[in-house]
């Protein structure tokens, strides 16, 4: 499951085409770079702060149980 969710991550941030992946080594076609730059950029926004309120969110529900 962490491999996926590191995969994902590489994929959104635009890093996983240029890593070859089981000797894969065909070249990867060139796509402008357009709105689909800012849809990767939010992708990567909405993520961390999903991350962040789910930590913040575990400190709290961590820190009542201990209360």
């Amino acid at each position: 499951m962490a491999s996926f969710a590191l995969d994902l991550v590489l994929w959104l941030a635009g890093i996983r085409g240029h890593i070859p992946r089981f000797d894969d080594f065909r070249p990867v076609p060139v796509t402008p770079a357009g709105g689909g730059h800012r849809v990767r950029v939010l992708a990567i926004v909405i993520v961390a702060l999903a991350v962040l309120s789910l930590a913040v969110w575990g400190t709290v529900w961590i820190a009542i149980e201990l209360l």
